[in-house]
């Protein structure tokens, strides 16, 4: 994978997490925007939240649209698999300032296999309609239907990392499934936090978090049920 010394960061990002098409990387992002995920009036949407040793940062996942990824997940939380785990890297994009940074950061078991669980199948953003906008948390994965417990969570809009149908080879993206509601502060504090400049191997070097930042419990917090269609009313009789 051959990229400009701009785009090496990302290329880095997708040499970790799959062999995704250079293609996706090739456009850096627009300015960035608030756009709205789906499912604005919140329904279908259940609470977790992350209690980290930087703060607490709660996601919102989207049950309705991103119902594998999202049951996927909370198969960690209901099992405590993800209490101890760590935040270990922070990817920072070249074009990004203190003032408004770029990138992303990652978490999960890391192929612990006490708490890693079965791959689960691939949703792509092409279907969910869930874009990489900031606060976005995304599965990792190598091929589509590899993802376990590994994510990420959007500092700053990422479209590269859409599903791109148009694009050949691996255009899949990577499967987003909820938003941070609250917590953003906490996730550029960690996205700025120490970085060991000799850890983390390949395109991974110079990303890896050091210390970790501990997620010390991953609860769900509340749940917005979608509602069950209303019967409709008989007539009264007379």
């Amino acid at each position: 994978m051959i990229m400009t010394n701009r785009f090496a960061p990302i290329a880095a990002l997708l040499l970790a997490l799959s062999p995704l098409s250079a293609a996706m990387a090739q456009t850096p992002p627009p300015a960035l925007g608030m756009a709205q995920p789906t499912a604005p009036d919140r329904q279908g949407l259940v609470r977790v939240t992350l209690t980290t040793s930087m703060g607490p940062i709660a996601l919102d996942l989207d049950a309705r649209h991103a119902p594998i990824t999202t049951a996927n997940f909370l198969r960690y939380v209901d099992q405590k698999r993800f209490d101890g785990i760590s935040f270990y890297r922070s990817m920072r994009l070249a074009w990004g300032t203190p003032e408004k940074p770029e990138g992303l950061i990652q978490a999960g078991t890391r192929g612990d296999p006490k708490k890693t669980l079965k791959p689960i199948a691939h949703e792509p953003t092409s279907k969910t309609g869930l874009l990489h906008l900031p606060g976005a948390i995304s599965m990792a994965r190598f091929a589509p239907g590899t993802a376990t417990a590994d994510f990420s969570i959007l500092v700053s809009e990422m479209p590269s990392l859409n599903a791109h149908p148009e694009n050949p080879g691996d255009n899949a993206g990577y499967a987003v499934f909820g938003y941070v509601v609250e917590g953003m502060d906490v996730v550029r504090k960690i996205h700025a936090a120490p970085i060991s400049p000799t850890l983390g191997q390949g395109p991974l070097k110079g990303q890896m978090l050091s210390p970790p930042v501990k997620i010390l419990t991953a609860r769900r917090t509340r749940v917005v049920a979608i509602p069950a269609p209303v019967p409709p009313v008989s007539p009264p009789q007379p």
